[in-house]
Order: structure tokens, then sequence, then C-alpha cells
């Protein structure tokens, strides 16, 4: 076999992250302080770097750095190297149906404060090979790092309708209205109808959570909500926070309502149409690590089921529609 040289061989994957670091802080002793080693290392590798491949990566007479048109090309391929040469470990856990190794998980900001407490001591316990790291991010940063590889999994309110995403349902988490003893009528009604409500009055999470979507939806055979409250928040507890200050109504997923306080409780209201929103965990068609997504939905499973709704006085039913 005739045997060859290639140059471009000398090149690390050490070196190619080093370059994704600069080319994401646009500074070099930034980058350092992310990639946890000294800046004169990093310089020196992105250096050795440039002369392999006989191209200047970076121009470093601006401030904050750019990086050149031939650099753009060098991170985008770099990008896919270091993607790919990531599943070679996850191809070795998933051959022994294993889960250590490091997953990185992102998750909805409406979904990372309720349930993540519930799950990250157990899946510790239970996995101590397993480091996962959890990210909070809205559902199209969320779709997007999926699909670019630098996220594993999601957890996200589905269905999304992307052939690019896999989605496993976990659970059916109910909605409930919350309305302040301020709302005279409204706060007598044992259950709600939605037909019957004044929509006008809800208070939304801001643009942006797909929460707010969920929302929408419940109330899409209103006309356009003309509300004479434009008071939007960027978390239930600011909502929760108006309407005790006697803004309104607004809508909670029953998870969320677990964390009020016992005379908070008294102000949550079911809906006589039982909606709800569909919880899944996420990932790309081309992900390796199918083991660790069927063990990490038992794990969810197992915790959320026979979970009972808040108050004694309302029949035993579910908390949650196990899929």
């Amino acid at each position: 076999m005739k045997s060859f040289y290639n140059p471009y061989l000398k090149m690390t994957l050490i070196q190619l992250q080093y370059v994704l670091t600069v080319a994401e802080y646009k500074n070099f002793t930034i980058a350092a302080e992310k990639a946890f080693v000294s800046q004169p290392t990093l310089s020196m590798q992105i250096q050795k770097l440039e002369k392999t491949l006989g191209v200047e990566l970076f121009d470093r007479t601006t401030n904050p750095i750019k990086i050149t048109p031939i650099g753009k090309k060098i991170v985008n391929q770099a990008k896919i190297i270091l993607l790919e040469a990531g599943k070679l470990s996850k191809i070795v856990e998933e051959d022994k149906k294993s889960m250590n190794g490091t997953v990185i998980m992102g998750i909805i900001p409406t979904i990372t404060p309720t349930l993540v407490p519930l799950f990250y001591k157990t899946f510790r316990n239970k996995y101590p090979g397993s480091e996962l790291i959890i990210k909070e991010l809205k559902t199209e940063d969320l779709i997007k790092g999926i699909k670019e590889g630098y996220l594993d999994f999601g957890i996200a309110s589905t269905p999304l309708g992307d052939g690019q995403i896999i989605e496993r349902p976990i659970y059916r988490e109910p909605l409930v209205a919350y309305v302040s003893p301020q709302n005279g009528s409204l706060h007598k009604e044992e259950t709600l109808d939605t037909d019957k409500l004044d929509f006008n009055y809800l208070l939304m999470l801001e643009e942006g959570h797909c929460f707010r979507d969920t929302v929408l939806d419940l109330c899409k055979h209103k006309d356009a909500i003309n509300s004479n409250i434009k008071l939007e928040g960027g978390s239930f507890s600011t909502l929760v926070s108006l309407v005790n200050e006697g803004f309104g109504f607004t809508i909670l997923p029953l998870l969320e309502s677990e964390n009020l306080s016992e005379v908070e409780k008294k102000n949550v209201k079911y809906f006589s149409s039982s909606p709800f929103r569909e919880i899944s965990l996420i990932y790309s068609s081309n992900q390796i690590r199918t083991t660790f997504a069927e063990k990490f939905v038992d794990l969810i499973k197992s915790i959320l089921r026979g979970k009972l709704f808040l108050e004694d006085k309302v029949e035993y039913k579910p908390l949650l529609k196990v899929l």
C-alpha cells in the first residue's frame, strides 16, 4: 500500500474547539477563560492551526476581533468535525446501553422551575456516571441547539411540527386559571367555562414564551383579544403577583400552581373542558443515544405518576396524564 502524508492531519480537535470559542466571544482573553486555559496557550494553538492551514482565521487588528472570510468557512467546517467526533463516545455508550457520559439538555423556562427539582436528585442517584447539564432556553433556541448539535436533548411543549425533531411525549399537564378574590363572581365559580371567560382581562407571558401560544390556543375561538389591561410578565410569579393586586386573571400549568402559597392555592380554578399542554422529550432524528431517551422518559413518568390535584375538596384525580 502506498503511504502518503497529509499535513492537515496535524490539526487537533482542541485547536478547532479553541477556534470556535474565539469565534463566539470575539476576544482571545475571554475565550481563554471560557476554555479554562491561559490566553498565551490558546493563542499559540490557534497560530499553529493557522500555520498548518496557511491562512489567517481572525483579523486581530479590530476590537472586537473579526473572523476573516476564509475563517468563517473553517469555523463552519470545524463545527461539523467536532460534532461528528463527539459521536464516537456516544456510539460506545449506546452500544453498552449505558447512561454514562455527558448529556446536554435544554428545557424551556416554563418547565424548568417545576420539573427539574422533581427529577434531578433521583436522576443523579440512579445514574451517577451520567453528567446531565441543563440549559434553560426558549423553544426556538432549543430547536436550533438540537439541530446544530450543541444540545443532545430538550424538554418542550409539543407538538412542534418539525420533521427533523423526534418527540417522545412524557405527560399532559392540565391548565388552570388563577383568579383573585377581587374578581368576585369569577372567583366564586367552582370550575370555569372558557366560553364564558372575558379574555380581555387575561394576563399572559410576554412574547417569545411558547406557553403564551398555548394560552392563545385555548381562546382561539375568540376574536382578537383587545385587552384593556396591557400588563405582560416574563415569569409566572410576576403574573400571579399582578393578579393578587387585582389585575385580571391568568392561566398557569398545574405543576406551577403547586408552588403557590396555601392562601394562593385557594385562587386556583379548574376548567370544565380540562385543557392541557403536552410535554415531550425532543431530540434530533440523528440522535445516537436512544437508550438514554428511553430511560430518561421512564424515570420522569415514574416520578410524576400518581400525583394528585391540590385541593382536598376536589375529587381525587391524576394530576398529570402520563403518556
